[in-house]
């Protein structure tokens, strides 16, 4: 009994295959695949996985690369199936204007987040962070009520666009410095900095709405970058949409024919 989680995001396909469809199921493979490559994967990575009996996944990168992903699983009988934000699932409500308009990653991420902390202690209020391509700041009371979020610009949009907007602006990446001195070094600390501060103002709004002071975690492929800038306690997860698909399949799946 096998579960596939695909998380497409801007740049890369990840995936993992576990044991169920449920928290705590066991890792058995897993891997990742730039974009452009996708066509590698049935005969690539997949191709020497047992068939998954089920599969979840979110995409923010279009239909037509959520095709092109179908069309690598046509070597399984399985059926694909895909996330799109709701009004509220698996505990968590979802206070967007128009909740179908929420990126299916940052729902998938903040239920990950939510279940993750109500397994290490009581409710609280929650900022999740995703560090990727874009960034996402997210807000959950203790109640599981999702009040908002920021998305900003990832460092190397924020980079790409000063280097087309800024006459003569090439130069590499720099390192993340209290004074910079050179203009790597800006443009680095400048971008991390820019991250750091959306986060920090978010714990503020969120402390004064509740009057309790939030947890808060961060995921994504560019979050160590700011362990180190960051101002307040945070736990630093691997791939929180993981977590979240894993949370959703176990509602979805189990009384449908998967056992727990």
């Amino acid at each position: 009994m096998t579960f596939l989680a695909i998380d497409v995001g801007n740049t890369r396909l990840k995936w993992s295959l576990y044991d169920a469809p449920r928290p705590g199921a066991t890792l058995l493979a897993h891997g990742a695949e730039f974009l452009d490559h996708i066509e590698r994967l049935a005969e690539g990575s997949w191709a020497a996985l047992p068939a998954p009996t089920r599969m979840l996944g979110c995409v923010v990168a279009g239909d037509a690369v959520k095709r092109r992903v179908q069309e690598q699983m046509e070597l399984w009988d399985v059926a694909p199936q895909w996330v799109v934000s709701s009004a509220q699932e698996a505990g968590l409500v979802n206070g967007y204007d128009h909740p179908l308009r929420l990126g299916s990653d940052r729902w998938v991420a903040m239920i990950g987040a939510r279940h993750r902390m109500l397994a290490q202690g009581p409710a609280r209020p929650l900022i999740v962070v995703m560090v990727g391509t874009a960034v996402t700041v997210e807000a959950i009371d203790a109640e599981g009520r999702f009040l908002g979020g920021l998305i900003l610009p990832g460092h190397g949009i924020m980079l790409r666009a000063l280097e087309t907007g800024t006459a003569g602006l090439h130069v590499p990446t720099g390192e993340v410095r209290l004074f910079p001195t050179n203009t790597s070094d800006a443009l680095t600390s400048g971008g991390t900095y820019a991250i750091a501060g959306a986060v920090e103002r978010m714990f503020q709004h969120l402390a004064q709405h509740t009057g309790v002071e939030p947890a808060c975690m961060m995921t994504g492929g560019a979050g160590w970058k700011m362990a180190p800038s960051m101002t307040r306690p945070f736990e630093l997860v691997d791939n929180l949409l993981f977590d979240g698909l894993l949370e959703i399949a176990a509602r979805r799946f189990v009384g449908a024919g998967t056992p727990a």
